[in-house]
């Protein structure tokens, strides 16, 4: 008789937005009449650049004529996205990064869970808490985490960096040296981030311990502040230690489009065992490519018009984090992120958890937004929003939220 891969058994309920998901649309039909405005999920809601679709548009004529009609891409992706990706988001901060050490992919969600598959099972990871689950949940189907306890809600083989009020949001070197390093940065959840000399201890670290640093940098391009790095190769020995997901669905609104990427560097080695090429194999056995139209719409993010379009609809969101952040405070909320990601992670009032403040808010204010415990036992008590709503929206969520 067939066997199940018993480490999917393990896992505590659903994944943290599909339980949103249910829970919303479970109110929404009893509750017909009302009109919700989500700020949960962090999806974005302005349309693509005009750029963009110009560039959609001319790939899919080529695909209606046999002259020019494309088939599987190339393994890595193709050359003229990986020239713009490298010239644009590496040579331009004097990073050097080169087109084949990027590898093109359908977005960094992918990526973050897939790259675990390169590594040993015995490797002990360390995650920020609270982090985006999808580190935690792919190290958990792949059979790394140990043991779940329910009543701490944390992994016995995993390493829990807290980050909280008390030290800025700021993960500490754990007391156990692990073997892979997770870091979201701007961070999701909490929408704060480190600065250039903070991430380049992290890189010191990683490289002393012998460590690999597995980074996000998904909302880079909501950077704001001068002292903080916009690739992890900004920091001197990052070659020799860090893989970085990227992703072109926030900084593009690619959500629905589904573009991404990732860099191996060739001189991060196991041993005589460079990633680069193991991770080649993978995405070539695993992966037949992003789509050539997709492609072309990346290439266009890098376009004088495409950064231009862009750049105003990175400050309509941040326009809408600055309101909420403001407007929480205003109403005595204790509140963080919101400057350099569109999120805001707030403190519950009056002691509630997590779960009890979203239930309060859909019912009382019709508001949806993240319970923070989703994120891992250092979320109790806080609570995250985005800002990826309209503006509109944004402010109207707001008024209901002050009513309250």
């Amino acid at each position: 008789m067939f066997k199940i891969n018993d480490n999917y058994q393990k896992l505590p309920g659903s994944y943290l937005f599909s339980t949103i998901v249910k829970k919303v649309r479970e109110y929404q039909e009893a509750n017909p009449e009302k009109n919700l405005i989500r700020l949960g999920i962090g999806d974005v809601t302005q349309p693509l650049a005009p750029a963009i679709i110009d560039a959609l548009h001319g790939a899919v004529d080529e695909m209606g004529n046999a002259a020019t009609f494309r088939g599987y891409a190339p393994d890595l992706g193709y050359e003229f996205l990986r020239n713009a990706i490298a010239e644009n988001d590496y040579r331009a901060r004097g990073c050097d990064i080169s087109p084949d050490e990027i590898f093109v992919s359908d977005g960094a969600k992918s990526d973050s869970a897939n790259i675990q598959e390169i590594f040993s099972v015995e490797n002990k990871i360390a995650v920020c808490d609270p982090v985006y689950p999808v580190y935690v949940d792919s190290n958990v189907m792949a059979g790394r985490t140990g043991t779940y306890d329910p009543a701490t809600e944390m992994w016995s083989d995993v390493i829990y960096m807290p980050c909280t009020k008390e030290n800025n949001f700021v993960p500490e070197f754990p007391k156990t040296a692990p073997d892979m390093i997770y870091l979201c940065l701007p961070n999701n959840p909490t929408g704060t981030t480190l600065t250039k000399d903070q991430l380049q201890e992290w890189v010191d670290y990683a490289n002393k311990v012998g460590a690999v640093i597995l980074y996000d940098g998904a909302y880079e391009a909501y950077i704001s502040e001068d002292n903080v790095a916009h690739t992890i190769y900004e920091c001197e020995g990052a070659r020799t230690c860090a893989i970085e997901l990227k992703s072109f669905s926030k900084n593009a609104g690619f959500t629905g489009v589904r573009l991404g990427y990732t860099v191996v560097p060739k001189e991060l080695k196991c041993g005589d065992v460079a990633l680069h090429g193991m991770w080649a194999r993978r995405h070539g056995t695993k992966f037949n490519g992003a789509p050539y139209i997709v492609q072309r719409a990346g290439e266009a993010v890098y376009s004088a018009a495409g950064k231009a379009q862009l750049k105003e609809q990175v400050a309509y969101y941040m326009k809408n984090a600055a309101a909420i952040k403001n407007g929480l405070q205003e109403a005595g909320y204790e509140v963080f992120g919101g400057v350099n990601a569109p999120y805001i992670w707030l403190k519950t009032p009056d002691q509630m958890t997590s779960w009890e403040f979203f239930d309060y808010l859909l019912a009382t204010a019709n508001v949806v937004g993240t319970p923070g415990s989703g994120f891992g036992p250092s979320g109790e008590g806080y609570f995250r929003l985005t800002a990826f709503g309209t503006y509109e929206n944004t402010l109207a969520a707001l008024e209901r939220i002050k009513a309250m």
